[in-house]
């Protein structure tokens, strides 16, 4: 078969597709990093090595084998044998602490787990010692099955568990999201829209635990690209590589798109290949994009949504300079809505929490039906919709505006404040460089909002005077508390501000 009719079939998996690859471009290149280079054919009779492996080693179809290290090849390489063996695969943030970590490999039943230097290091400080077996990937070529070696053969189903991603814990404790092989699929079929195929060159900084590098590291490798890993983002490595192998796609958080676009040697960077950036999993800025479109060449496209899937909102920022304030508008076949407090369908331009459902939905929370029920909603039809926590409202040509988390819209004496309108204000002053507000505690009004406050490095503003800046600029019921200065926001991994990091800081104050 060819990659078009393989694509033509309701469900396949994307190992039969890297297969199909190994057979008809075996020299091509699919997976470098800073270093080394492997082919199809390579990555292919590794993938075989290890599922046999993974079956010498009495590990059945449909458990699950845990991953916890940094982007490198054989983390790629385990990744998609532990796939062709059909096991569901749980990427573990190695920046998650010892008992977090043993938690999350129990909670999803890990079979056994790999890692590598740093991630035994902090497993081996966990109070309760874990009996896992572990594999080092430096040692993956003595563990793995000879070469040549054959797995026996998996026909996995579309509503198998392909991963388990567990959430970054900031808003509580991570729970694990079950992604299908269906929903997977579904996302490489979504990937053929923007370009991906043997052509693509696909350079990767974010971490492959995390669903914002997989949905552009999956459907590359299934569409016949090439993937460029980095282990540690950095501005200036970033651009080499990407003139190096002349990069056609990308994805990056924001926080990323923002001190790339501030480095003093951009404009000397020749990046004409590439083709399509990628940005999600944060609040993008409508004057970023702006800076983006105007001096990085291609095309820059801000995915909305969540990695439990739903409903997934699109924005060709290249195409739409008028909406860059929005984050687009449903991608085709996802039927965003938004509802009320108490479950009822809003009209447009009425501001409500935002609902989806899509092709591209997870199964659920491991082991967790209560919480699986409580994010989802169930519409007049009987259609199950993933519910975002998100609020925001849709303008007449269906372009959706995000106000904020639910969770971190502000109370105040009974006003609703959203911190992201604050924020916005907060940016165009010209000495700051990176801003969030946070609702804390308050005797008065129950809560009140505060920011916390980068400056540019030679900014000799004070927090007074950027607090009497503010005030200055906004409604009564708007007006920010204090603000607090700091050296650097606390961020996740995928560059999320960890606000829960920043109430639990100030509260301690609670402000009158």
């Amino acid at each position: 078969m060819t990659i078009t009719e393989l694509l033509e079939q309701d469900f396949d998996t994307i190992p039969v597709l890297i297969r199909h690859h190994a057979r008809v471009q075996p020299q091509h290149i699919a997976l470098r990093d800073a270093e080394r280079a492997m082919d199809y054919a390579t990555v292919d009779s590794w993938m075989d090595r290890i599922a046999s492996a993974l079956q010498r080693d009495g590990i059945a179809p449909r458990q699950a084998v845990a991953l916890c290290a940094a982007n490198s090849i054989e983390y790629a390489l385990v990744f998609l044998g532990c796939l062709r063996a059909g096991l569901a695969v749980a990427p573990l943030a190695p920046s998650a602490g010892a008992e977090a970590l043993t938690a999350m490999l129990q909670d999803a039943g890990a079979q056994l787990v790999f890692i590598d230097a740093d991630a035994g290091l902090t497993l081996d400080q966990a109070a309760t010692p874990a009996t896992l077996p572990r594999i080092a990937l430096d040692q993956l070529a003595d563990w793995a099955a000879p070469v040549g070696s054959t797995p026996q053969p998996v026909d996995a189903q579309a509503d198998w568990a392909f991963n388990i991603i567990y959430s970054s814990g900031t808003t509580g404790t991570p729970k694990g999201i079950v992604q299908s092989n269906a929903m997977r699929w579904a996302h490489v079929h979504r990937a053929t829209l923007s370009g991906y195929g043997p052509q693509a060159v696909t350079l990767l900084a974010t971490p492959l635990y995390s669903n914002t590098t997989l949905v552009c590291f999956l459907p590359s490798l299934a569409l016949g690209g090439c993937v460029v890993l980095m282990s540690k983002f950095d501005v200036a490595t970033y651009l080499a590589l990407a003139v190096r192998y002349h990069v056609t796609h990308t994805m990056l958080v924001p926080v990323q798109y923002q001190r790339i676009m501030a480095y003093a040697g951009f404009d000397q960077h020749d990046l004409s290949t590439f083709h399509m950036k990628f940005c999600t999993s944060a609040p993008f800025s409508a004057a970023l994009k702006a800076d983006i479109v105007r001096r990085w060449p291609g095309g820059l496209v801000e995915y909305y949504g969540m990695t439990e899937g739903g409903g997934t909102c699109m924005l060709a920022a290249h195409e739409h300079p008028d909406k860059l304030h929005t984050v687009g508008q449903p991608a085709p076949d996802h039927d965003i809505r938004l509802i009320d407090e108490d479950g009822i369908e809003i009209a447009r331009g009425e501001t409500g929490e935002v609902v989806g459902h899509s092709p591209a939905m997870m199964t659920g929370y491991f082991g967790q039906p209560q919480k699986t029920a409580e994010a989802e909603w169930i519409a007049p039809d009987g259609r199950r919709f993933i519910r975002t926590g998100d609020l925001g409202r849709f303008d007449d040509d269906g372009f959706l505006t995000l106000l904020d988390r639910k969770k971190d819209m502000i109370i105040s004496g009974g006003f609703n404040i959203y911190p992201s309108d604050l924020e916005s204000v907060l940016r165009q002053h010209p000495d700051i460089a990176d801003v969030a507000v946070a609702g804390v505690a308050s005797e008065r009004w129950g809560e009140t909002p505060v920011a916390f406050v980068v400056l540019r490095p030679a900014s000799t503003e004070s927090a007074e005077q950027v607090l009497a800046w503010l005030n200055q600029r906004v409604g009564k019921m708007q007006r920010l508390a204090a603000v607090e200065l700091v050296a650097e926001l606390p961020r996740s991994a995928i560059g999320k501000v960890l606000k829960r990091e920043l109430r639990d800081r100030f509260n301690s104050k609670a402000v009158a």
